[in-house]
C-alpha cells in the first residue's frame, strides 16, 4: 500500500440498538438541565413518534415543547423559526427527530439560537464563531446519516440553490439509532432514503477525498445497504433489514462526512434546490451514469462496488466488473420502484442548463472520481433524461 496522510473525525457519541430510544431522556438529561426543544416534522407528530420522545424526556425531568414546521427539503425560513422557538422557550438543547431535513434544522437552529443571524451568514466556506446549543439527533430514517455529519444542507428560497454549513461544532454530541423508528416508513420513502445511504457510501469510496478508514466503512455499507434494501421496501417489519439499513447508513454518513461525495449529489442537490424534488430519488436518478461516468477514472475500485454489491467478480477485468456495478444499481433501483428522471421531474432545455451549472458551481464536484465540466453535467443530465 502507498504511504498515505489523513485525518478522521468523529464528534458524536452514538448509541444503536432496538429499543435504544428509551434511553433518549437521559441522553438528553446529560445536555440541559431543564428545557430542550424537540425539532421534527408533522408526519411524526401525527405518527406518536414525536410523544414517545416527549415523554421519555419528561421521564428525566425536563420540559419538551415541540417545533415541527419542517418541509421535505428544508428551507432558511425554517431554521430562522426553530431558532425563534428555542429562544422564546429557553431552551438549553435540541433535540431532532426525524429524516436527514429535522435533524439538519435542528443542527441549523442550534447554531443561530448561539451565533446570530441567518443560515446564508454561515454558508461555508465560513466558520461559526460560538457553539452551538447541545445538540441530540435521532434518525427515523436510514438514509442521509446526518445524525453523525457536521453538515447541514438548507434550501435558499430566494435564490434556489442548496446552502451548505459546514462545521464540526454543528454535528451532534450525541446519536440516539432505533432500528424501531424506521419499520413504520413506507416503502417509497425506505427506498429513496435507502438509495441516499447507498450513493453516500458509493461516492465516499470511489471520491478523490476518500482515506483508508472511510474506505473501509463505506465498503462496509455498500455490503449492507444493497444487502437489506430490496428486504426493507418489501417488508417493513423484517427487522434484520431495518438494523442492517440504519447501520449502514450510520457507516455511509461516518464515511463521506470524513471523505466527501461526488457529482451524483452535485446535480441531486441542483435539481433539488431548483425543484425541490425529494434529495433520496433526487440522487438516486442520477447514480447510474455517473457510475458510468467515473469508472474509467477508477475501474479497479468500482469493480470493487460491484463485489461488495454482490457481484460475482471473479474472472472479470476491473472493467467488466465496474460495467457489472452499474447493472447491479440499475437492477436495484428498478425491483425497489425508483422513477426515472423523465417520470420524477419535467426538464425544459433552460432548466437542464440551470441546473448543469449549479451543478459545475458545488462544493463538491472537485471531489468527483472523475474530472467533471459543465459540459459533462450537461451530458450526464440529458443521457438520465433521455433514459
Amino acid at each position: 500500500m502507498a504511504e498515505v496522510e489523513f485525518g478522521f473525525q468523529l464528534a458524536t457519541r452514538v448509541v444503536f440498538g432496538a429499543g435504544a430510544v428509551s434511553g433518549a431522556g437521559k441522553e438528553a438529561a446529560s445536555l440541559a438541565d431543564k428545557r430542550v426543544l424537540l425539532i421534527t416534522d408533522a408526519g411524526l407528530v401525527a405518527a406518536g413518534l414525536a410523544d414517545a420522545v416527549v415523554e421519555a424526556m419528561k421521564r428525566n425531568g425536563l420540559d419538551c415543547p415541540v417545533f415541527s414546521g419542517i418541509s421535505a427539503n428544508p428551507r432558511d425560513q425554517e431554521c430562522q423559526d426553530a431558532a425563534a422557538a428555542a429562544r422564546e422557550t429557553g431552551a438549553e438543547a435540541i433535540v431532532g427527530l426525524g429524516g436527514g431535513s429535522a435533524i439538519d434544522v435542528a443542527k441549523a437552529a442550534a447554531a443561530l439560537v448561539t451565533n446570530g443571524g441567518r443560515v446564508k451568514d454561515w454558508e461555508d466556506p465560513i466558520r461559526l464563531e460560538k457553539d452551538p446549543l447541545p445538540l441530540l439527533a435521532v434518525p427515523t430514517t436510514a438514509g442521509t446519516g446526518s445524525e453523525v455529519t457536521w453538515v447541514a444542507v438548507i434550501t435558499d428560497e430566494e435564490q434556489h440553490y442548496k446552502m451548505t454549513l459546514l462545521d464540526t461544532r454543528i454535528a451532534a454530541n450525541v446519536a440516539v439509532l432505533d432500528p424501531e423508528l424506521t419499520i413504520s416508513l413506507p416503502p417509497r420513502l425506505t427506498a429513496a432514503t435507502g438509495m441516499d445511504a447507498l450513493v453516500h457510501a458509493i461516492e465516499a469510496y470511489t471520491c478523490k477525498a476518500s482515506n483508508p478508514v472511510s474506505d473501509a466503512l463505506a465498503l462496509r455499507a455498500v455490503e449492507l445497504v444493497g444487502g437489506a434494501l430490496r428486504r426493507a421496501v418489501a417488508d417493513g417489519a423484517d427487522r434484520g433489514a431495518r438494523s442492517d439499513m440504519l447501520l449502514g447508513s450510520l457507516l455511509a454518513g461516518i464515511s463521506f462526512g470524513n471523505a466527501d461525495v461526488g457529482a451524483v449529489h452535485c446535480l441531486g442537490e441542483s435539481l433539488g434546490g431548483v425543484f425541490d424534488t425529494p434529495h433520496g430519488l433526487a440522487c438516486a436518478v442520477f447514480l447510474p451514469a455517473v457510475l458510468e461516468f467515473n469508472a474509467v477514472a477508477d475501474p479497479a475500485r468500482h469493480a470493487r462496488v460491484a463485489a461488495a454489491l454482490g457481484v460475482e467478480t471473479s474472472g472479470m477485468a476491473d472493467s467488466e466488473a465496474a460495467a457489472a456495478a452499474v447493472a447491479a444499481v440499475r437492477g436495484l433501483m428498478s425491483d425497489i420502484g425508483i422513477p426515472s428522471l423523465r417520470r420524477l421531474q419535467e426538464l425544459s432545455a433552460d432548466d437542464t442548463e440551470k441546473v448543469a451549472r449549479l451543478s459545475a458551481e458545488h462544493v463538491c464536484s472537485p471531489d468527483n472520481a472523475r474530472t467533471v465540466t459543465y459540459d459533462d453535467y450537461l451530458a450526464l443530465l440529458r443521457a438520465t433524461y433521455a433514459a
